[in-house]
């Protein structure tokens, strides 16, 4: 990998890593439209631990302050009441679905989930999932009428271990390009009647455990294998941090007033355009894996 790739793809990890189009699609589909080698999912995994990086420093405070709570309920019972306690917990059980698929499934995820024709029809699915969710969300929001009275929606004060593990279920199904952390998570979120924001900030905070120990096993994998360009690799993760911690100020601005839907149309065109690429012979489905 060249510094120039790493550059473009640190870029790209870093502008769509919180943004419902999934990272992990775009690094794949930059690589193919560009004719590099696919970077692969350990450069993925470990370029994400610059945007969680990001997210960590966004949300120091949330963070501090939940890690605080949390520790001091593992040996205080009453602790486990307080509710930046319950949210630890909540991210701790949330995490469970994708750290066992993600050991489950590491060859299919680093194989066979890498098809660019899987991407494409992930990118239309999910998309249109968000969009009926987002729609759903906008119709409570208002009341669904002129004359209705707009619903309450969830805060993060609502969680419960039942919504924990729905959240977890959803971040799971991001093992597979095209799907998109952050837009599975926060699609569940409005189907469970959370609000825009309040979905999005669990959605990051859940990611956080999860990426992090993705990244750290990647890692140590690619420090035993040596399969991995390092200068490259850790240049594209300094750029994905720095676009990162710009994208999430600007993406929880965003939310609070705009819809979806723009990602949702972006989303659908993209899958289209990949299939009929794919269909035409201009893009392979497949890629060699870069060696290093």
């Amino acid at each position: 990998m060249s510094w120039f790739e790493s550059l473009i793809l640190g870029l790209v990890q870093g502008l769509t890593e919180f943004l419902p189009v999934s990272s992990s699609a775009h690094l794949r589909l930059t690589a193919a439209f560009s004719g590099w080698e696919d970077p692969g999912a350990a450069f993925t995994a470990i370029t994400q631990i610059g945007t969680e990086t990001a997210v960590l420093i966004y949300f120091r405070k949330d963070i501090g302050r939940i890690l605080s709570a949390w520790s001091r309920s593992l040996t205080d019972k009453e602790m486990r009441r307080d509710q930046d306690a319950r949210t630890g917990w909540l991210v701790v059980i949330g995490s469970i679905p994708i750290g066992v698929l993600g050991v489950t499934l590491k060859d299919q995820i680093e194989g066979p989930f890498r098809d660019l024709r899987l991407t494409a029809a992930m990118l239309i699915g999910m998309g249109v999932v968000l969009g009926v969710a987002d729609r759903l969300a906008a119709r409570a929001e208002s009341g669904g009428g002129r004359h209705r009275v707009a619903a309450p929606r969830k805060e993060l004060t609502d969680l419960t271990v039942r919504d924990g593990l729905i959240y977890g279920a959803c971040q799971a199904l991001a093992l597979i390009p095209g799907v998109s952390r952050s837009g599975a998570t926060i699609s569940g979120g409005l189907f469970m009647g959370y609000r825009r924001e309040a979905a999005a900030r669990y959605s990051f905070l859940l990611a956080v455990p999860a990426v992090l120990a993705s990244g750290l096993f990647e890692l140590k994998d690619a420090a035993d294998g040596g399969h991995v360009s390092w200068g490259p690799t850790l240049f594209a993760t300094v750029i994905a941090f720095a676009t990162g911690y710009a994208v999430i100020a600007w993406f929880m601005k965003f939310i609070s007033t705009k819809s979806f839907m723009p990602f949702v149309w972006y989303r659908i065109a993209l899958g289209v355009v990949i299939i009929a690429l794919v269909a035409a012979g201009v893009l392979s489905p497949h890629a060699a894996e870069s060696a290093g």
